[in-house]
C-alpha cells in the first residue's frame, strides 16, 4: 500500500520558515510530477507548487518568491521550504502526484502562522 507521510509542520510567527517534508512508503516519485498542497479551515484544498520529473516548478501566486519545491529521487522525498509566512499560510499542507491521486492522500501537517 502506498503511503504518503507528511511531516515538519508546526506553529510559527509571521515573517518565520519552516521546512516540510514528505516522504512516500515506495518508490511513487521517479516518473512523476510532485506536488503540495494546502487546505485552509472552510476552503477547499488548493495547489500550491509542483515539480515535475525534470525539476522544472510551478507555484501558486500567493506563495511566488517565499516557498521552494525541491525532491530528493533517490530518497523518495520531496520537501517544501517556506518563508517569510504570512497567516493567510495557516493549512493542513499535504503531498500528493500532480494531478493527484484520490487514494495517495495522506493525513498531512498542520501549519500555522500566528504571533
Amino acid at each position: 500500500q502506498v503511503q504518503l507521510v507528511e511531516s515538519g509542520g508546526g506553529l510559527v510567527q509571521p515573517g518565520g520558515s519552516l521546512r516540510l517534508s514528505c516522504a512516500a512508503s515506495r518508490n511513487i516519485f521517479s516518473n512523476y510530477a510532485m506536488a503540495w498542497y494546502r487546505q485552509a479551515p472552510g476552503k477547499q484544498r488548493e495547489l500550491v507548487a509542483l515539480i515535475t520529473v525534470n525539476h522544472g516548478y510551478s507555484y501558486a501566486d500567493s506563495v511566488k518568491g517565499r516557498f521552494t519545491i525541491s525532491r530528493d529521487n533517490a530518497k523518495n522525498v520531496v520537501y517544501l521550504q517556506m518563508n517569510n509566512l504570512k497567516p493567510e499560510d495557516t493549512a493542513v499542507y499535504y503531498c500528493n502526484r500532480f494531478p493527484p491521486e484520490s487514494t495517495y492522500w495522506g493525513q498531512g501537517t498542520q501549519v500555522t502562522v500566528s504571533s
